[in-house]
């Protein structure tokens, strides 16, 4: 009766089978691209796209081949499989993987003969093709571990999932991460670190580390070149992902299906992905809804603007690696100065480092004042709110402290009010905003505030000079 049957129709009611036995997702991936091409007797041969594929199906549907090819055909049948490859000028070739099976007609062991100089291995997109799951690249770069990563309570929660993640990769209930923040925040620093970690706890585990950009010139490059199949294959046998700059997908329809697929796979077989991007999903424009409803299936953790004591520390940390000493007053002025980008402020810092180096001259505060002034400049930089505390403060000779405190002493009040009134003069925070940072003040008080310092510059000339000196010590860092 089998000779009866055509190649197709056997194969065919085989996949009826197998769909009702995986899921759709891997259906798709891993079996709608195999075509039959021979019925002879009772051995049915079947070609697939690539080394990585077959080897693919005979780790993970060996069992399922077997029942179905064997209720199609018989307890006698055999498979066996084409395998589509490339030579070097591009042309595919197919080559057949004869599986005779043992005596009891096991489909599995196949006697494997290869053509000389044919590649075993699926194209690389980031190597050379030939070479194995074992030798691809990270892509990570040393410096960006979790030991050089400074904690600060703007980077709480993502550093935390981070961690966790790192520690057990596609085991927890942050699967996706995805890190979100401005420019300069540390997507890319903590993104490294998590990769790092798990290479560190878990040698085994195959982890890559792409920017996004890459991935979509990659992707265009395969198809070119007519091999999306190796693209697609490569991406899925990852164990943890981490793609840099997630939101560089919005418009690209094409290359967001096969992350799609690609996304699909690696959640369902318990791999990690780490996603960065400038917003949170609900932000993202241009993105698929499928893709950004899977974007919040795991954990969206922000990077939020370092505060004070966070940026003092990232300076001290990045002096103590690169074994640098500054007097306190020079870090303090470059933290006050730098407030929202942390990749500005190392760069501040070694701006004056290789200022004072190539000019042969000590590292003054006045040197760092003009290199500061210089570099905010070029950065388009606004004076922050904790810079002109810190100004009013010295001015009258008053810790940061007692300025936020709830202490209603004459003095600390004044103090407490210009500040404010500064702070909505030369910043662009709200009145909200400027109270919080003024010992939790509300709007109205801001605004008597500033009402108060007004009408005492009109009526004491003391307080008017006192006023006027301190804009001008506030107004040489901000010009």
């Amino acid at each position: 009766m089998t000779t009866t049957k055509s190649h197709t129709s056997v194969w065919n009611n085989c996949l009826k089978i197998i769909k009702d036995n995986v899921s759709s997702q891997n259906f798709k991936t891993w079996f709608e691209p195999i075509k039959a091409v021979k019925l002879d007797a009772i051995v049915l041969t079947i070609e697939v796209p690539s080394q990585f594929f077959y080897e693919w199906l005979e780790e993970h549907y060996i069992d399922l081949l077997r029942k179905t090819v064997r209720h199609e055909l018989g307890k006698e049948a055999r498979l066996e499989y084409s395998i589509v490859m490339e030579d070097t000028f591009n042309n595919a070739k197919p080559y057949t993987i004869n599986i005779p099976g043992k005596q009891n007609n096991d489909l599995k062991n196949p006697a494997v003969s290869m053509p000389i100089g044919s590649s075993p291995a699926i194209r690389n997109p980031f190597i050379i093709p030939g070479l194995r799951k074992i030798n691809v690249e990270s892509n990570l770069n040393s410096n960006y571990s979790f030991d050089h990563f400074v904690e600060g309570d703007c980077n709480r929660l993502a550093r935390s999932a981070g961690y966790a993640v790192a520690n057990k990769p596609g085991g927890t209930s942050f699967n996706p991460l995805l890190i979100y923040g401005g420019s300069g925040l540390g997507k890319t620093h903590l993104a490294h670190a998590i990769g790092i970690e798990v290479k560190n706890k878990a040698p085994g585990k195959t982890v890559l580390y792409v920017a996004c950009d890459k991935f979509i010139t990659q992707f265009t490059e395969s198809v070119r070149n007519n091999n999306q199949n190796d693209f697609v294959h490569f991406y899925q046998m990852i164990d943890v992902l981490i793609i840099d700059d997630i939101h560089y997908l919005a418009g690209k329809e094409k290359t967001q299906d096969v992350f799609f697929a690609i996304f699909n796979h690696l959640h369902q077989n318990g791999k990690q992905l780490v996603l960065t991007s400038d917003k949170a999903p609900v932000d993202l424009q241009g993105i698929e809804q499928r893709l950004l409803s899977r974007f919040k299936w795991g954990l969206s953790a922000d990077l939020q603007m370092p505060d004070l004591e966070t940026r003092m520390a990232i300076l001290r940390k990045r002096m103590y690696i690169d074994g640098i000493v500054l007097p306190d007053e020079i870090a303090e002025y470059i933290a006050y100065s730098i407030t929202n980008n942390i990749r500005e402020l190392e760069g501040a810092l070694i701006s004056i480092l290789a200022q004072a180096s190539m000019n042969k001259k000590a590292i003054t505060l006045e040197l760092a004042k003009q290199m500061i002034d210089k570099f905010v400049k070029n950065t388009t930089h606004e004076v922050s709110i904790d810079y002109i505390q810190k100004v009013v403060c010295d001015y009258f000779n008053l810790g940061i402290d007692v300025l936020k405190s709830k202490t209603r002493k004459r003095e600390v009040v004044q103090a407490r009010q210009i500040a404010m009134y500064f702070a909505k003069a030369m910043t662009k925070s709200s009145l909200s905003t400027i109270g919080m940072h003024c010992g939790g003040k509300d709007h109205a008080t801001v605004l008597h505030a500033c009402r108060t310092v007004n009408n005492l510059m009109d009526t004491d000339k003391k307080f008017k000079a006192n006023v006027t000196d301190l804009q001008k010590k506030i107004n040489i860092h901000s010009k």
